[in-house]
């Protein structure tokens, strides 16, 4: 297994990787926890905080890549699934409440304020952590793998399956609007006061959130690397560069398409556990379609098919997004859109693009591996 994981990356790739790791999963938390507060180099919570949304917004990323740039589905919708683990992580969060909240009753407080007499069923087991994390993995795996099935069963593709997930997240955002859903309607769930018993309002609490999701990230990253460096990705990319050549070779395409398609699902889902506790609250607006398109953006910005792309790529749309919707918030728009048709045109390989442009300069370029483009 060792041997295998050392053959993802040339060794100055492992290099870059540690480093990067090291940066962000131990200098960042560092410079919270150990350095004075006084200190130019301290780096404050909130920082922290949009740090942490950064690496769940990477997390969508790399399972939006899995499908889109090496089985060349594009999701219009996985947004859906993220919002879903989410809502599974906020229903513990508010279990953990207990008689804490405003009203003073074992139900959460938008469930009294709305005449509630008792907890629903699908409530029931949300007060064990273990269970809200199973439940964030089983439920958007469940409800992705049975419309991956059906979808590719039918042999839905193209822009006709683009159009069905994006139909997907916008009806889901609207039964999760009402009231009776028994999800908190339009404000969602909200007023998160601890986590397995630590407050979240704690400095330390969310230093280790954003640690958790770092790691939780290289795990995804590693993993998806995994997969599509195999044989599974050497015919993932078959299928999404001719799906009948490769049916006819003899593989079951479907069930290579509904396998990483479930994967991204599952991995969505655990990404929005891990960003409800960090931003404290989970809404309906999770799901609106245009999220989801955004997370498309990500990747494309940052190099279809790359993974690592994906990741720089929902790395620096999201902080651009940060810094102008607190500089220039009516610039913000103008900016993504500019940014998107001029790495379109003049960087088709996305941002990761660079590193080639780069080494062409040099004349260095036949060093690089080719890669064939997704289609």
């Amino acid at each position: 297994m060792a041997s295998t994981l050392l053959h993802l990356h040339r060794p100055k790739a492992w290099i870059g990787f540690a480093v990067v790791l090291l940066l962000f999963g131990v200098l960042v938390p560092m410079l919270n926890q150990v350095v004075p507060a006084e200190s130019a180099l301290y780096l404050p919570d909130h920082y922290i905080l949009i740090l942490g949304k950064f690496a769940c917004f990477a997390m969508v990323a790399l399972a939006v890549d899995l499908v889109w740039g090496f089985a060349g589905i594009l999701s219009l919708g996985h947004c859906v699934f993220f919002a879903l683990g989410g809502y599974a992580m906020g229903m513990y969060l508010m279990r953990s409440i207990g008689k804490s909240g405003v009203y003073v009753s074992d139900l959460p407080d938008f469930m009294v304020f709305l005449d509630w007499k008792e907890l629903p069923w699908y409530w029931h087991g949300f007060e064990n952590l273990w269970f809200a994390v199973l439940m964030c993995m089983v439920v958007p795996g469940v409800l992705g793998g049975l419309f991956g099935y059906l979808a590719f069963r039918s042999r839905i593709k193209g822009v006709y399956l683009s159009i069905i997930t994006q139909a997907l997240t916008f009806a889901a955002m609207l039964l999760f609007f009402r009231n009776e859903t028994g999800f908190g309607g339009n404000n969602g769930l909200t007023d998160f006061k601890n986590l397995y018993g630590y407050p979240l309002r704690e400095s330390s609490t969310k230093v280790f959130l954003y640690t958790l999701s770092v790691v939780v990230l290289a795990v995804f990253y590693l993993l998806t690397r995994y997969l599509t460096q195999s044989k599974f990705g050497v015919v993932l990319r078959a299928v999404r560069d001719d799906e009948a050549k490769a049916r006819f070779s003899g593989y079951d395409t479907l069930s290579y398409k509904w396998f990483a398609w479930t994967l991204s699902t599952v991995l969505c889902g655990i990404a929005g556990a891990l960003y409800v506790p960090q931003v404290g609250i989970i809404n309906p607006s999770e799901m609106e379609p245009a999220n989801s398109i955004e997370a498309v953006i990500w990747v494309a910005i940052g190099g279809r098919g790359t993974l690592v792309g994906a990741v720089i790529g929902a790395f620096v749309v999201n902080g651009a997004k940060s810094f102008f919707t607190a500089a220039a918030p009516d610039l913000w728009l103008f900016f993504l859109g500019a940014l998107f048709v001029v790495v379109t045109l003049a960087l088709p390989d996305g941002l990761i693009g660079l590193r080639r442009v780069g080494w062409r300069r040099f004349g260095l370029d036949r060093l690089l591996p080719k890669r064939s483009h997704a289609s």
